[in-house]
């Protein structure tokens, strides 16, 4: 396989490493130590060099404001924002923004897509539905009200149900719902935070960042805002995931880079404990995780990027790809922890907020059991030769 990069993607990774060059992972009270959320708010000074460095429209189109980049663009710039836990809202703007661009009415991309790409406007999207468990799509009704006008289809449309865990809700403007028809099909509906039956009650994620339960109670939205073009919110789910996919493997790189600081210096016996063998095979296996994380991922960036062909449906190698995300950042995070010691548990080093942050991104859209069993359905529906 070729991973070589493009002039364009690899300039993408040069500025967003600039960005995020003054970010500190510890600019917030420790998940540990604080009772509910560490903060009310995104990282908004981060947010505005985002907009400022072209990065939040990154993967938009010239007539958007955007530099017409590809998903796998925007994985590169989500590893390097993992690096420094960057508190801003980057996998699901982007992954909303890039949904209503390719599938939206062209009028509601014009009206939202420039603003968020200026920052202006933050999007986000529930896809954990009432419980987690459940396919998010069935956790909100979408019902017809009226008929538009030469009977084009209805006017507007009414939502009923509750979306759990949506990532920056509180912050942002507008919120992706997935949701389904009364004839089963699954669309996904464009809804104003400050809309008329949305209230959102706080919750808090395993790395302490504000979710939010969206219940959604007859909330009316025009027909222009629901997307019902067929794949709409698989594809929106992919990009999410793999985009999660890209967040496992930065946070993964930079634990692993935390370990090797750390072991190279300590000492024991007069030598660096990371001349141990016991260190040594422990520190191989998890970058052997690294790496298996690594080409999976860009397998499944690469599938929704190009729309290729293959065996199996994209779907096959994003659901391979998160597997060995959710798996490999998980025992990156717990090898780390062990070979740090007690000093791993100290809260005034950031180790313990990587590992909370991985844990969220192990559950977010699945864990790997949950993708584990997913490709066992596609590989019964698409038997290999």
């Amino acid at each position: 396989m070729d991973f070589t990069f493009t002039e364009e993607q690899q300039a993408a990774v040069e500025a967003a490493r600039a960005v995020f060059s003054g970010v500190a992972p510890d600019s917030v009270p420790s998940p540990a130590l604080t009772r509910g959320a560490v903060a009310e708010d995104i990282d908004r000074r981060l947010w505005g060099e985002l907009a400022s460095s072209d990065l939040l429209g990154l993967t938009l189109a010239e007539e958007h404001g955007g530099a017409g980049l590809d998903p796998v663009a925007l994985c590169l710039v989500l590893r390097e924002s993992a690096k420094v836990l960057a508190r801003v809202p980057l996998l699901e703007s982007c992954a909303v923004a890039m949904a209503v661009e390719r599938y939206g009415e062209r009028a509601l991309a014009a009206e939202l897509l420039p603003r968020a790409a200026r920052g202006e406007l933050i999007l986000t999207a529930g896809a954990s539905g009432r419980t987690g468990h459940d396919p998010a799509e069935l956790a909100v009704t979408a019902r017809p009200e009226g008929e538009g006008e030469g009977s084009a289809g209805p006017a507007g449309w009414v939502l009923d149900g509750v979306q759990s865990a949506v990532p920056w809700a509180q912050a942002a403007d507008w919120i992706a719902v997935p949701a389904h028809t009364g004839e089963g099909r699954a669309v996904l509906a464009l809804v104003r935070r400050a809309q008329e039956g949305v209230t959102l009650a706080d919750q808090v994620s395993t790395s302490g960042e504000r979710l939010a339960e969206v219940r959604l109670d007859a909330v009316r939205i025009d027909a222009r805002e629901l997307i019902d073009a067929a794949g709409a919110w698989d594809w929106l789910r992919s990009l999410l995931t793999t985009g999660a996919c890209a967040l496992a493997l930065g946070l993964g790189e930079r634990v692993l880079a935390m370990t090797a600081e750390y072991t190279g210096k300590r000492e024991q016996f007069g030598f660096p404990v990371a001349t141990f063998q016991a260190v040594a095979v422990q520190a191989a296996d998890r970058y052997i995780d690294l790496r298996a994380m690594e080409v999976t991922l860009w397998q499944a960036a690469w599938r929704i990027s190009t729309d290729a062909g293959g065996p199996l449906p994209a779907a096959g190698d994003i659901a391979v790809a998160k597997i060995w995300a959710s798996d490999g950042v998980r025992r990156i995070v717990q090898t780390a922890q062990h070979l740090h010691g007690g000093f791993g548990a100290d809260t005034d080093y950031p180790l313990h907020r990587f590992h909370a942050w991985a844990k969220q991104i192990e559950l977010s859209l699945g864990p790997a059991a949950a993708h584990e069993e997913a490709l066992g359905d596609l590989l019964a529906a698409h038997p290999l030769a």
